[in-house]
């Protein structure tokens, strides 16, 4: 945050690493005050006003001075200097607003910012309403693979198979805070299938009532079961073992319905956990599972014996390591109810949105391939039944045909689409950053000129001692065709700020980007840039390509042309 503010004062003026010294905008925020002065009196040595000539040299040496000595005075200052690393330069400005008294100490300070955020969380959470909803439509297309031709040809346009939505879920709930240990959800969900279906509605009411724990109850009603009443709580029993227990009350046309429900949970690993669940009620059960989760997979073991339903049930999902976030998974389900294999594929398709797709192939169910799309809180089910037995062309096109279906539109609409979106950004945000560019070339420029006589001096004595001198310096986005113009405007020349930061034959940039350095602008806005040096050590020629954000020292032995080349 010094650094920041060192690029906002005096947006390229820097010196980079040199032995104990480190750049004020290069500089961590523990930076010494040592390391601080040593920056300033190289500055000033360089941006004196007494040292050029020429009027408007003069003029604009001046300038940069005075911008040196203000962020100078900012940060050498333990008071100035911690009211801007926590409210910025704004906390500076003191813009309509009282930041603190200014006797207090930093740390202080930093005790009265952390003191705003919590109001500022709190407010925070009395305006969100954190909404989540899901929407399942069931489609049964068994009329694709299962067709009866005989019946077919005998029905007027008996020709074409009839796909129907046989079932449908809408479910949505909004969380209300009131106040900072008490939350109130409201939730209700529809149900239809086969032209049946009802509906509830439940409210619930949490107060978190340490840092181990909370409780819930539950107020509900619905047109089938009737009224619902619930207890819920939550306990961390010790820092690896957690514990939750439910009760509930329905009450139903048959008489009063009582369930309850004991989980507890173990970390056996930093990525494994282990957890054991009873259930007393309806469907009375005895659950035990095992999860593992870690960077590039996630696997789960559960068994379950109870009434009406046991099973032993197996779990695999492979992450791939990109910048979608594919995942890759599968698994096995066996039981009373006969045995399912599930596999299929989840890919992060926008910032917000993940797709996903798993064809479920069972006996007695058959196969199913299940559709899903989850953006933001919101998800959307589209499960599609395509037969009740097992054959083979139904799995074929349940994977085959999802999977060409999202390449094509991938490659026909989303990467269009992004593509599009991205140089619209890219160029509003060129637009916008115009005058700023401009200002900041301007000031690149300036310092350049008024580096010359600086440069002259330090190549000279590097040459006495056949040390560090800089030959060329690129900096900006590079292109393999030198034919295409636009590109080649896209990098600008270098050579004599870096020389500039050259001592004791050794130049050191630290990991940052690069636009802040003096001589130095933005080029391209919003591109990917790198620095490419040719420089000589030794009399040896050595040249280095370095990202924008990459930390750099040279010389390098690995830097080294080789003679034959």
């Amino acid at each position: 945050q010094n650094g920041q503010y060192w690029k906002n004062v005096v947006p390229s003026i820097s010196c980079s690493q040199q032995g104990s010294t480190e750049s004020l905008d290069r500089a961590s925020t523990n930076a010494s005050l040592e390391e601080l002065k040593a920056s300033y009196r190289r500055l000033c040595m360089l941006y004196h006003p007494d040292k050029h000539r020429d009027p408007e040299l003069k003029r604009q040496a001046e300038q940069l001075f005075n911008q040196v000595h203000q962020a100078y005075e900012v940060l050498s200052d333990a008071h100035s200097r911690a009211i801007y690393d926590i409210f910025g330069k704004k906390g500076l400005e003191v813009e309509g607003w009282e930041v603190v008294e200014r006797k207090r100490t930093p740390a202080e300070i930093r005790e009265e910012y952390e003191r705003l955020q919590r109001e500022k969380e709190e407010r925070r959470l009395q305006q969100r309403t954190n909404p989540k909803g899901t929407i399942s439509v069931g489609v049964d297309a068994t009329d694709l693979f299962d067709r009866y031709d005989d019946d077919f040809e005998e029905m007027p346009g008996g020709g074409f198979p009839h796909i129907e939505i046989n079932r449908m879920h809408i479910s949505q709930s909004i969380e209300a805070p009131l106040t900072n240990t008490d939350t109130a959800m409201l939730s209700g969900s529809l149900s239809t299938h086969n032209g049946s279906g009802g509906g509830n509605i439940n409210v619930t009411v949490r107060r978190v009532t340490s840092a181990k724990g909370w409780g819930e109850l539950e107020f509900g009603a619905g047109d089938v079961l009737g009224p619902l009443v619930g207890l819920k709580v939550f306990r961390n029993v010790t820092s690896r073992c957690f514990l939750t227990g439910q009760c509930g009350l329905q009450f139903s046309p048959r008489g009063l319905r009582p369930s309850c429900s004991l989980m507890t949970a173990r970390h056996l690993d930093q990525n494994t956990m282990g957890y054991l669940q009873w259930r007393w009620g309806p469907n009375s059960a005895m659950t035990t599972s095992l999860v593992r989760d870690t960077k590039s997979t996630h696997f789960t073991l559960a068994l379950q014996l109870g009434v009406p339903h046991s099973y032993l049930m197996m779990s695999y999902q492979y992450k791939f390591q990109d910048e979608d976030q594919t995942k890759v998974k599968g698994s096995v389900k066996t039981g009373w109810f006969g045995t399912v294999v599930e596999y299929g594929a989840e890919r992060k398709i926008s910032r917000h949105s993940v797709l996903s797709a798993a064809v479920s192939i069972g006996v007695p169910q058959g196969v199913t391939l299940k559709i899903k799309l989850s953006r933001a809180s919101q998800t959307y089910l589209f499960p599609v039944h395509l037969t009740d037995q097992l054959l083979p062309s139904a799995v074929f096109y349940a994977t085959a045909g999802p999977l060409l279906a999202y390449i094509a539109v991938h490659r026909l609409i989303i990467i269009p689409f992004t593509k599009a979106q991205k140089e619209q950004e890219l160029e509003l945000q060129r637009k916008s950053s115009a005058t700023d560019i401009a200002k900041k070339k301007q000031e690149a420029e300036t310092a350049v000129l008024l580096m010359q006589e600086s440069v002259r001096r330090i190549i000279e004595a590097e040459e006495s001692k056949m040390g560090l001198i800089i030959l060329n310096g690129w900096y900006g986005k590079f292109v393999s065709d030198t034919s295409q113009k636009q590109e080649k405007a896209k990098v600008i020349d270098v050579t004599v700020p870096l020389q500039c930061l050259v001592k004791d034959s050794k130049l050191i940039l630290t990991e940052a980007s690069k636009a802040g350095l003096p001589g130095f602008y933005d080029p391209c806005v919003g591109e990917e840039k790198s620095l490419k040096l040719l420089y000589q050590f030794r009399g040896v020629m050595h040249q280095v390509i370095a990202a924008d954000s990459e930390s750099l020292r040279i010389p390098k032995q690995s830097h080294r042309i080789e003679s034959e080349s």
